[in-house]
């Protein structure tokens, strides 16, 4: 078997090191009066390529209430805080699904001891963000390299543009470099696409609201770009806020039956959340008026004349929303019918990259 000279060792051992990591995290903040489980994630360096990721331990309480079966899961569950996936396990995970056994590319061409400098170059206009994720992103990956930022999150860019600099270790910086440009483009195009819709209707009262329309996993750091392309966060998850869809009020038995086991949901549990619930047609938000108890009403798939309508029909009694088949093209029409809140799941799920580019400006062996 070949052997490594000791500064390859030292350099396979740096790039490994982020991937042997354990996070607890216990679910004391579910009602269920079962026994909280404590849930375990653990990573090692892996060769075939595949994240094996350790069974969770006993049954998690929000999958066996629900279902009354016994049910196991190998993902982390989801604290109503929302925090229980930390950037730095996110970034930890994808490093290792990305690395695998060892960047061979990079270890085989670049001497262990090179370092260089390189920076982020903007290739089209639009809107930056994700610019700490890309940082964490080299931190994790090695803590040595110098990481300079040029502008923040929300900034508009144009072509040409630098938003950071990076030098130290030529291997790290070609190791993390897709990884952060991933992150960036992604996240970036979000804001860039946000700050669009936004710009279009700023001078009219409406706020433009995102949706769970996101990646899984990735979730907090787009709705984070929604904000810094001047977009609103709707809910986070289905734990901050009750939102009654159709398929709750059809299963219910009905508007009137589906808010007031809502109420009574929530008096059972001692809980305080705001509750919306989505209307199809005239019929149904008089239902609602006439129920009363929810704080915003979701007004689906309404044109802009029948919006209006619904809008006056409501006169403030209760907060509105716009929802479905909104786009750049009619988001101003719906925004001047004086609707509160305009949700677009479009602003996450049908969004183009922002192209940019990691480029090397200096190498010294």
């Amino acid at each position: 078997m070949k052997k490594h000279n000791s500064s390859q060792e030292a350099v396979l051992s740096q790039q490994f090191s982020f991937l042997n990591f354990q996070s607890s995290v216990n679910s004391s903040q579910f009602t269920d009066n079962r026994e909280k489980p404590t849930v375990s994630l653990r990573a090692k360096p892996l060769v075939n390529r595949s994240l094996r990721l350790a069974p969770c331990a006993p049954r998690l309480p929000f999958l066996s209430y629900y279902s009354h079966h016994s049910l196991t899961i190998d993902l982390l569950p989801l604290q109503q805080n929302f925090q229980v996936m930390y950037l730095d396990e996110l970034i930890k995970q994808a490093l290792a699904e990305d690395i695998g056994s060892g960047d061979h590319t990079t270890l085989s061409t670049i001497p262990a001891t090179a370092t260089g400098e390189a920076q982020l170059l903007i290739k089209a206009n639009g809107v930056v963000a994700g610019i700490e994720v890309a940082r964490k992103v080299f931190e994790t990956l090695d803590p040595t390299l110098q990481f300079k930022p040029l502008m923040k999150d929300g900034t508009k860019v144009m072509v040409g543009d630098i938003v950071f600099t990076l030098s130290g270790s030529s291997r790290s910086i070609l190791t993390g470099e897709r990884l952060a440009l991933n992150f960036m483009q992604r996240l970036s195009g979000i804001a860039t696409a946000t700050r669009h819709m936004a710009d279009l209707i700023a001078d009219t009262p409406a706020r433009l609201l995102d949706t769970r329309k996101t990646t899984p996993l990735l979730r907090q750091l787009e709705k984070q770009a929604v904000v810094a392309g001047g977009g609103t966060n709707h809910r986070y998850g289905l734990y901050d806020m009750i939102l009654i869809k159709d398929n709750h009020v059809d299963f219910a038995g009905g508007i009137r039956q589906a808010i007031e086991a809502t109420h009574q949901y929530m008096k059972e549990k001692k809980m305080n959340l705001k509750i919306e619930i989505e209307v199809r047609n005239f019929d149904e938000l008089q239902q609602v008026l006439r129920s009363g108890g929810v704080h915003r009403v979701m007004l689906d798939n309404f044109s802009p004349e029948d919006l209006q309508r619904a809008v006056g029909i409501v006169d403030g009694q209760i907060e509105t929303e716009a929802s479905g088949r909104i786009t750049a093209e009619n988001i101003r029409s719906y925004a001047e019918t004086g609707v509160d809140f305009i949700s677009s799941g479009a602003l996450t799920h049908q969004i183009k990259s922002l192209d940019m580019s990691l480029k090397a400006l200096h190498h010294h062996q």
